[in-house]
């Protein structure tokens, strides 16, 4: 975790110096001939727009984006925010016992599928950096998730965040190998 900021942190200034390089350089003369079409800049990539989009984009979390579909959240989590979301992955949903997603899809169980996902959100952006071993988080969901960190791996209530700060407009992502019951 650490070695990824100093990663981002040695690009930043890298960039930083590259930019007051070119600030500072006489800008180099250029002439265009019509024969010559000027090309189109390429787009950036762009950060997705919230939360559900990283989910929506991602193989490996087909099974979350059914649920949250299945529980009404979707509109919810498209919302300002910002969030922060323990993102389960299929693998995780998968570990359950047999018949238990299933079960949890139906319409009967919707209460149910709410309470469980509403435990994997936390309002506010909170970034990996700033959970603390032994930091308790309140979900929406009104119980704490834990936060334990031994080695430099971080773990929510024993799941281990396999992808850290997926950033969205609306808030952060973190991928989680199991899945959070409340």
């Amino acid at each position: 975790m650490q070695k990824n900021l100093l990663v981002l942190f040695t690009i930043a200034v890298i960039g930083a110096i590259s930019l007051t390089s070119c600030v500072n350089a006489p800008a180099p003369k250029v002439t265009e001939t019509p024969e010559t079409p000027m090309e189109e800049p390429t787009p950036e990539a762009e950060m997705p727009k919230t939360v559900v989009d990283i989910a929506v984009g991602s193989p490996d979390h087909t099974t979350l984006v059914a649920a949250v579909t299945a529980a009404g959240l979707v509109e919810t989590l498209q919302g300002a925010g910002p969030f922060t979301v323990f993102a389960p992955t299929n693998a995780a949903f998968a570990a359950l016992p047999a018949g238990t997603v299933e079960g949890l899809l139906k319409p009967e169980k919707k209460a149910a599928l709410t309470g469980i996902l509403t435990y994997h959100v936390v309002a506010g952006s909170v970034k990996a950096a700033d959970l603390k071993d032994g930091q308790k988080v309140k979900t929406l969901q009104g119980k704490e998730l834990t936060v334990s960190i031994k080695d430099g791996k971080v773990k929510i209530n024993g799941a281990n965040v396999t992808a850290a700060d997926l950033e969205a407009g609306n808030g952060i992502v973190h991928v989680i190998d199991g899945v959070l019951l409340p």
